[in-house]
């Protein structure tokens, strides 16, 4: 049985894509409709309509509390890729570097061969001669170089 996120998240994106890639919802309406509270909404937005999952959310104050999603318009492998190096900060930890690392595969962006690699390139275990206060800077730095090597592909 689907869990209340992964059904809400469905609904989000079912009406994004009958909206051709925008859709604006009120989080106290969408609540009642799936009987839960406002924060559900919020944390369903906020863990998986991120940039990093080509999604552009916009909140507005007043008037209920209105929040606008918008499918961010990306026309190649190479157009995601560079997003997703200039959201990259200059620190990524192991576990948010294999949740970009999935998205890839999920999007078809890349092999799961590849994703081995750059998983293998970014772990903890790789950066262990690092000091720890460095490793994130430093694995930011490999994903980040190692994307730029998939975008001249």
């Amino acid at each position: 049985m689907a869990r209340l996120s992964d059904i809400i998240e469905s609904f989000l994106k079912e009406m994004i894509i009958e909206e051709e890639g925008t859709v604006e919802i009120q989080r106290n309406e969408l609540a009642s409709k799936f009987n839960c509270v406002p924060s559900q909404i919020n944390y369903v937005i906020s863990t998986r309509f991120t940039a990093d999952k080509g999604y552009y959310v916009e909140s507005r104050r007043g008037g209920g509390g209105y929040i606008s999603i918008k499918r961010l318009n990306i026309d190649s492998d190479n157009d995601y890729l560079m997003h997703i190096i200039t959201s990259i900060e200059n620190r990524i930890s192991q576990l948010t570097a294999e949740v970009f690392i999935q998205n890839f595969v999920d999007y078809n962006i890349i092999k799961p061969r590849e994703a081995m690699l750059l998983k293998a390139a970014t772990s903890d275990k790789v950066l262990m001669l690092v000091p720890v206060e460095r490793r994130d800077e430093v694995r930011a730095a490999i994903l980040k170089n190692m994307l730029m090597g998939l975008t001249v592909l």
